[in-house]
């Protein structure tokens, strides 16, 4: 009886440590498409991607860059102050995307243009949410920076 009830334990454990590993091996397959990395245009300089590798871009849109042609094709170039890439998109852009403002773009480099098929506007380094330029304006820390 003993023996019976050891020989189920054992077969337990090793059914579940086999259900564990199908399970991690399942989510890391459906997962292999839903990461993509995120690069600079500095790190396309010193890394560049392989053909056809999607990623995602993210700087900020450089002055006097934006260009929009008459087929609806929108044209900047994205820095991070160390390197500048051209992007192309063809779309409807966010309404916080402006130059001098961050933005994210999730495409593939197509020679030396990085063609987006999707493009995500970002606040600038120094936003705050409102509840915590409350906080430290009632310790005395906070100070308004005038742009």
């Amino acid at each position: 009886m003993r023996s019976l009830r050891k020989k189920r334990r054992i077969q337990i454990i090793v059914l579940s440590f086999v259900a564990l590993a199908v399970s991690t091996s399942l989510i890391g397959y459906a997962m292999r498409d839903g990461i993509k990395y995120f690069r600079s245009p500095s790190d396309l300089v010193e890394n560049p991607p392989t053909t056809g590798e999607i990623f995602r871009l993210g700087g900020l849109v450089q002055e006097g860059s934006l260009r929009k042609k008459n087929d609806g094709e929108i044209l900047f170039r994205v820095t991070d102050g160390g390197a500048v890439t051209e992007v192309t998109f063809n779309g409807v852009l966010p309404d916080l995307f402006a130059e001098k403002q961050g933005m994210i773009g999730m495409g593939s480099l197509v020679g030396e243009v990085f063609v987006a098929s999707e493009i995500l506007a970002k606040h600038d380094e120094s936003y705050m949410p409102k509840e915590i330029v409350d906080a430290l304006k009632e310790q005395g820390i906070y100070q308004d920076i005038e742009n």
